[in-house]
C-alpha cells in the first residue's frame, strides 16, 4: 500500500512539473521550510494557478528544483537570513556565500569555476534576445559526440524573456531533445529583457537606470513556468555585467550567480572544471565555431571518458558538500 502511494505521489510531481502554468497569479518570493516524510526543501517562490497553490522548491543539498503543490508540505515560514542559518552547511547556502565572496567589479562576478580536478567542463549556452534563429548545430553536436558515452548530455541554459517570446519553436525543439532524453538541461534565468545600450558598463545591463528586477527576474520565472521550464536556483548576469549591490539583491532572489571562466568567443581557453560561456542565438558564430573545434580536438577523450560534461548542480554539490 505505501508503495502504490509512493507511486501515485511521483506521478503527480512529474505531471506539477510538466505542466505548463498559463494563470499564474500572486507570484512572489516567499521563503519557508517545506517537508513531508520523505523531503526536506527550500520554498523560494508561491504562486497561484487554476485556483491552486504551488510552490517553486529547492533540495538545499542537490540544487534541483521542482514545483509542487503546497498542500503536499507542511510549511514554516522564513526570511532568507533564517534559511542561511539553518541550512549553513548546505551546498545551496555555500554557494550562496561564494558567489558573494567572487564579488568582481563589473564584469563576471559569482561562480566561475565549479568542478574541482574534473576531466571535463560545464557548458552554458546563453539565449540572449536576438532575430536569428538558434544555433541548432551546437546541440546536434553534443548529441552525436556523446552518444553512448553520456546520455541525455547534460548542459545548462541561460534563457532570457524576449528570446522566449520570439522562440517558441526553436524552445520547443529543445524541450522535445529533453523529452527525448538526448539533453539533460539546467534552465537558468537570465532576466526578461536583456536591455543593452550605448553607455559603459556601469551604467549598461542590469546596472542601466530605472532597472526593475522584480520584473527581470521574476516576470521571466514566471514565463519560464509558462512555458514548461522549471527555473533552476542559478543567474546568469546579462554580459556578465554587475556591481556589488545588485550581486546582493539578486542574491536575496535566493539565486546563486553564475560567471564564466571560460568565454570561448573571448579567447578564453577551456580548462579542466571551467564553466565554458558560448552563446547559441545565432549572434556568436566564433563562439561556437570554437566550441565544435574543441569537441572535434577532444574526440578521442570523450570515448575513453577522459573528457565529459558535468552538470552544473552536480559540480557545485561536489565542490560544497564538504
Amino acid at each position: 500500500m505505501k508503495f502504490k502511494l509512493f507511486l501515485i505521489l511521483m506521478v503527480c510531481s512529474l505531471y506539477v512539473n510538466a505542466q505548463n502554468f498559463e494563470e499564474i497569479k500572486r507570484y512572489k518570493v516567499n521563503y519557508a521550510l517545506a517537508t513531508n516524510t520523505n523531503e526536506k526543501l527550500i520554498a523560494t517562490r508561491s504562486f497561484v494557478n487554476g485556483g491552486k497553490r504551488y510552490l517553486l522548491l529547492v533540495d538545499p543539498q542537490t540544487l534541483s528544483t521542482k514545483i509542487d503543490l503546497a498542500n503536499s508540505y507542511s510549511l514554516s515560514n522564513l526570511v532568507l537570513g533564517n534559511v542561511q542559518a539553518i541550512f549553513s552547511k548546505s551546498v545551496y547556502v555555500k554557494a550562496l556565500n561564494a558567489a558573494s565572496q567572487n564579488n568582481r567589479p563589473l564584469q563576471n562576478a559569482g561562480i566561475d569555476h565549479a568542478l574541482p580536478q574534473e576531466k571535463g567542463i560545464a557548458l552554458t549556452i546563453d539565449l540572449c534576445p536576438s532575430h536569428k534563429a538558434l544555433d541548432r548545430v551546437i546541440f546536434q553536436s553534443l548529441i552525436n559526440e556523446f552518444k553512448n558515452i553520456q546520455q541525455p548530455v547534460p548542459l545548462a541554459i541561460s534563457v532570457s524573456g524576449k528570446w522566449m517570446l520570439k522562440h517558441l519553436d526553436d524552445l520547443n525543439w529543445l524541450k522535445s531533445l529533453v523529452a527525448q532524453k538526448e539533453l539533460n538541461i539546467t534552465w537558468i534565468n537570465h532576466s526578461y529583457n536583456h536591455e543593452v545600450n550605448k553607455l559603459p558598463l556601469a551604467e549598461n545591463f542590469l546596472l542601466a537606470k530605472n532597472t526593475d528586477l522584480d520584473v527581470e527576474v521574476l516576470e521571466n520565472e514566471k514565463l519560464m513556468l509558462k512555458n514548461g521550464l522549471t527555473p533552476s536556483v542559478f543567474f546568469r548576469f546579462p554580459g556578465l555585467v554587475s556591481d556589488q549591490q545588485i550581486v546582493e539583491k539578486i542574491e536575496a532572489y535566493g539565486l546563486i550567480p553564475i560567471g564564466s571562466d571560460a568565454w570561448l568567443a573571448k579567447g578564453q581557453q577551456a580548462n579542466a572544471g571551467s564553466i565554458v560561456l558560448i552563446h547559441g542565438n545565432g549572434n556568436e558564430e566564433i563562439g561556437v565555431r570554437d566550441f565544435i573545434k574543441l569537441l572535434k580536438a577532444k574526440q578521442a577523450d570523450v570515448k575513453n571518458k577522459q573528457w565529459l560534461l558535468f552538470d552544473l548542480r552536480q559540480g557545485l554539490e561536489k565542490e560544497f558538500e564538504r
